[in-house]
């Protein structure tokens, strides 16, 4: 019978099948930080149990850490805030004795989590991936079944290696065509969470495919899959092909020599067989997607950058009216106000969704030359790992950042979310490279607008949201 790639992941990797539906799922690889471990750990200290197996375990701390250098330079003891200094500390004291590898505050590979495990071969093709995040399914990118998990389940893999869980329906999102200048994958992402909604996905695993996702190179794929959980789904997959393998060559963790012709072997049966079925397939004209900016307060309140505010006046529908209305008072926008014309007072560029190189390439390549707005409060530009950073410097795209007058900092979450010190006062905009805009999602009162780095980049130096496609500078 023929199947999908979900349906072949979840296949190998099921142990037991039971007759209500669920089954346990052995797990190859969890990645941990340091937000839902503690309770975690804590739970098996007190069952006296140990890690199943700590080779298959992968931690850095990255939510809470700071990303200024003054901070970072005195390592767990610098961090400030008392909240983030125990969390990152009681990380370091649960790895250190259980004998899990952590790549700790002051380590040059410490990052994101979902920065770190594709970079560093740690996440492969094939895998069955967790982490006590929802933004785990970013690693789905890779041909692997990645899906975040609570912290009660964090505590059951470490402990017996596998999880309950049941199986998901089969969606199959296809964009063709060829995407325009400007155009990124964060912006097609974006495009298909506003046709399907962030309901859409709910109850699936949504396999990304057709000519532009083949054309996307890995760290594109890597921030599609992310934003998979924004469309609902809780995993996002693209099948394997040369791109994949050549992305995972040479990772300090990958296979090497017979393995690594072993795992080639076998990672190319993964993708869904062409008469595989899917329960629901969607089908997007990538040529028809342009550059993507939020307006409210879900992924799914998007339009292009040309567009305007909708009017809840003209909405039928009295519950998505009400929905309008809403965001409109809280993100203080009118209706009907040109996309172009919402003023940002301080920008992000970073998070698991854009923080890699090609994310940062991208940002560099707008805003050479040029200066930040003097009406832009600051400009944060946040790489994903230490590897991330070091290959940044190398090309020096720090100093171009610098020149025009935004901040070069150390690798975290950051701004992503206000679990850190960097944040958002009350009534503030900012252009987000990152992946949720709900209220107060990186601030009291803050108002995200989600675009793709090289949008942020451009609004960072105009004061404004612009098009990116007509924005003076180069543009790929």
């Amino acid at each position: 019978m023929a199947r999908t790639l979900y349906d072949k992941l979840w296949d190998e990797h099921v142990v037991v099948q039971r007759d209500d539906g669920s089954a346990l799922l052995y797990i190859d690889r969890h990645i941990v930080h340091e937000v839902t471990s503690p309770q975690a750990f804590e739970g098996l200290r007190l069952a006296g149990l140990k890690p199943w197996r700590t080779d298959s375990i992968l931690a850095t701390p990255d939510h809470n850490v700071p990303t200024t250098l003054a901070e970072r330079t005195g390592g767990v003891a610098g961090i400030s805030d008392a909240v983030s200094k125990i969390q990152v500390q009681t990380l370091d004291d649960n790895c250190n004795q259980l004998g899990i590898t952590e790549f700790e505050i002051n380590d040059p590979r410490q990052g994101i989590v979902h920065v770190v495990g594709p970079e560093s071969g740690a996440c492969l093709p094939g895998m069955t991936i967790v982490c006590g995040d929802s933004h785990t399914s970013t690693n789905g990118a890779l041909g692997a079944l990645a899906f975040g998990i609570g912290t009660s389940e964090v505590e059951h893999v470490l402990a017996t290696q596998c999880v309950v869980s049941k199986k998901m329906k089969n969606m199959r999102v296809s964009i063709n065509g060829k995407l325009g200048k400007g155009v990124t994958a964060k912006d097609v992402v974006l495009a298909v969470i506003g046709k399907i909604g962030t309901a859409g996905g709910t109850g699936f695993a949504i396999e990304f495919a057709g000519e532009v996702i083949r054309d996307m190179s890995m760290e594109g794929r890597l921030t599609v899959c992310n934003m998979a959980i924004e469309a609902g789904a809780r995993a996002g997959l693209v099948a394997v092909d040369d791109t994949t393998i050549e992305y995972v060559k040479g990772k300090p963790f990958a296979p090497t020599e017979d393995d690594w012709r072993v795992a080639v072997d076998y990672w190319r049966s993964l993708k869904s067989d062409d008469q595989a079925l899917f329960d629901r397939t969607i089908d997007i004209n990538g040529a028809e997607i342009e550059p993507q900016v939020t307006w409210g307060t879900s992924p799914e309140m998007v339009l292009p950058v040309s567009a305007c505010v909708p009017d809840p006046e003209g909405e039928d529908d009295k519950l998505k009216a009400e929905g309008i209305r809403r965001a409109l008072g809280y993100m203080g926008l009118r209706a009907g106000q040109a996309i172009s014309d919402i003023a940002v007072d301080r920008v992000f560029i970073g998070s698991c969704t854009n923080s890699r190189i090609e994310d940062l390439r991208a940002a560099a390549m707008v805003v050479k030359g040029k200066q930040k707005a003097s009406s832009v409060k600051q400009a944060l530009v946040v790489p994903g790992s230490g590897r991330v950073k070091a290959q940044a410097e190398a090309e020096g795209l720090h100093q171009i950042f610098t020149a025009a007058g935004m901040e070069w900092r150390e690798p975290g979450c950051s701004m992503c979310l206000a679990m850190n010190a960097d944040r958002l006062e009350d009534g503030e905009h900012c252009a987000s490279t990152s992946n949720r805009n709900f209220e107060g999602r990186q601030g009291f009162g803050g108002r995200t607008h989600l675009v793709s780095p090289a949008m942020a980049a451009a609004a960072a130096m105009a004061g404004h949201f612009v098009d990116v496609r007509d924005f003076e500078g180069d543009i790929k």
